[in-house]
């Protein structure tokens, strides 16, 4: 049964990805704590990290075969979040597990709230690196990478808002490029936890296969919302204020706040 729950868990978090390009580690260590019974944050955030990565580097293939991905935008932010992501996930496996939770979950509330805020326009999807957008991606990428250690997730849910701010790029295109930095973040946080000992390898390989699956259909949808206006950003804020609230509800206990 254990094993069932961990593929059904591994292609929840794979649809989420394929389809708005985060949330995957934000699913995916409640859903190991809560459904695959692991024993310990720290545990379910290694675990999940190295999933993640690879589902995300999955649903890229298939993201940059439809088109969606500006690879020289999502290398410069990609690399540059590396660096970040290193310092952060240092931290993180130093700090309570469930406080890491539920101050992340107070950051996906914001960054939701930004997403829905009203556009002159969806974006440029022709956008093109240039020295100006550089120095923003790598600016912001130091930042989410840094954010997305110390949280022990993937990042999308900042990757993606953050790669429409430093370049302008549209949704559709930012959610496929965002996964190189979702799977390179992923590993290296992973990395980092694993030389702790804090990787459920077995159940990692469920939550993977699980996670290719779920992918694949994720893809389909985001295509086809991507092309209704402002219909993917309401999607992706709405993933993100659920998520949070349960979060928000599970973790407070570690802030005395229950």
């Amino acid at each position: 049964m254990q094993e069932i729950l961990t593929v059904l868990s591994g292609s929840a978090v794979g649809f989420t990805l394929g389809l708005i390009g985060g949330g995957g580690s934000i699913l995916a260590v409640p859903l190991l704590l809560y459904v695959v019974g692991l024993p310990s944050p720290h545990v379910a955030i290694g675990t999940s990290a190295l999933a993640v990565a690879v589902n995300a580097f999955a649903n890229l293939i298939g993201h940059s075969r439809a088109g969606n991905v500006k690879w020289p935008c999502a290398a410069v932010f990609a690399v540059s979040g590396v660096v970040g992501a290193f310092g952060g996930s240092s931290l993180g496996k130093l700090i309570d597990g469930g406080r890491l939770l539920f101050l992340f979950a107070l950051v996906m509330i914001a960054v939701g709230v930004a997403m829905l805020r009203p556009r002159a326009s969806e974006g440029d999807a022709s956008v093109r690196i240039d020295p100006r957008i550089a120095v923003r991606l790598i600016g912001i990428g130091l930042l989410t990478g840094f954010l997305s250690g110390l949280f022990g997730i993937g990042g999308g849910f900042l990757i993606v808002p953050g790669i429409m701010l430093g370049s302008g790029m549209h949704i559709l295109n930012a959610v496929g490029s965002s996964l190189l930095s979702v799977g390179a973040f992923g590993l290296t946080t992973a990395a980092n936890y694993a030389a702790a000992g804090l990787i459920d390898w077995v159940v990692a390989a469920e939550f993977i296969a699980g996670g290719v699956v779920g992918g694949l259909v994720g893809l389909r949808l985001a295509v086809r919302l991507g092309k209704t206006k402002g219909m993917l950003s309401r999607v992706f804020a709405g993933v993100i204020f659920v998520v949070a609230a349960y979060m928000l509800y599970r973790n407070a206990g570690a802030f005395g706040l229950v």
